[in-house]
């Protein structure tokens, strides 16, 4: 793996940390194999139970890098949407184990849309959100035309998508866009607190609500209800929904597996 993907284990959570600050973490080919291939290490590995990225320097992420996307010996266009962002995105919503997207500075075009992709994310005050996509001619991607109408809706996403304007963090709290602002000095350690409290809830659980969410948005009603039946009954028969009630029965602090 290269240096552009940092990759610790703290505790139960698995740091990625975007790197290639000079170029405010914008992605090469390699960059984008080398997360898919983290994300996948996470999900094999039994001592991860939740997922932090975050960026390093200024900037969570500009999204492609432009010299490689328009470099006649690079790769074309349809393989980095189809090669490396689609796989990230996919590995993302896929993965049973929450993830927390820290936005620590701009995230701009397939930057914003990874990070929307996470299933709680924060921002520093100081960051920013930018469909930067028609600036240049092209179309959000990286689920953004699917995520952004879902989480703002139709109206909203159509002309932050058209105008490519730039939301600051606290204006997309209020939108719904995200979850929380924290001070610029404070979302390191709070990020990290938020990945390590979702890694000792019942994870199992956490995994099938982000399957109930996922499939959410082509259910109807009826659909809906019989897939949280199913759900549920499988998380009725896990360890974890046997320790939970033990331990509210017994007035203590539950130990959960993930199991």
């Amino acid at each position: 793996m290269s240096s552009f993907i940092q990759k610790e284990q703290k505790g139960k959570v698995l740091d990625i940390r975007l790197n290639r600050p000079d170029k405010f973490n914008s992605f090469v080919r390699q960059m984008a194999l080398d997360l898919q291939a983290a994300l996948a290490e996470a999900q094999e590995n039994e001592e991860c139970r939740a997922v932090r990225i975050i960026g390093s320097g200024k900037a969570f992420c500009a999204g492609q890098d432009l010299v490689e996307a328009t470099d006649p010996k690079g790769p074309a266009l349809s393989k980095i949407v189809s090669e490396h962002y689609n796989p990230i995105i996919r590995a993302m919503r896929k993965l049973e184990l929450p993830i927390v997207c820290a936005v620590n500075g701009v995230a701009a075009g397939a930057g914003a849309n990874i990070a929307l992709a996470g299933d709680v994310v924060v921002a520093a005050r100081s960051a920013s959100f930018i469909q930067a996509f028609s600036k240049i001619g092209l179309i959000p991607d990286s689920g953004g035309t699917y995520t952004l109408p879902r989480l703002i809706g139709f109206q909203k996403a159509s002309a932050l998508m058209m105008l490519g304007d730039k939301v600051p963090a606290e204006e997309a709290e209020r939108m719904g866009m995200i979850y929380k602002v924290f001070e610029d000095e404070q979302l390191e350690e709070e990020s990290l607190m938020l990945a390590h409290r979702l890694s000792e809830m019942p994870t199992l659980g956490l995994a099938l609500t982000k399957e109930a969410l996922n499939e959410s948005a082509q259910n109807d009603l009826n659909d809906q209800l019989a897939l949280e039946d199913r759900l549920q009954t499988q998380a009725g028969h896990s360890h974890d929904y046997k320790e939970g009630t033990a331990a509210f029965l017994e007035k203590r602090k539950p130990q959960f597996t993930g199991k």
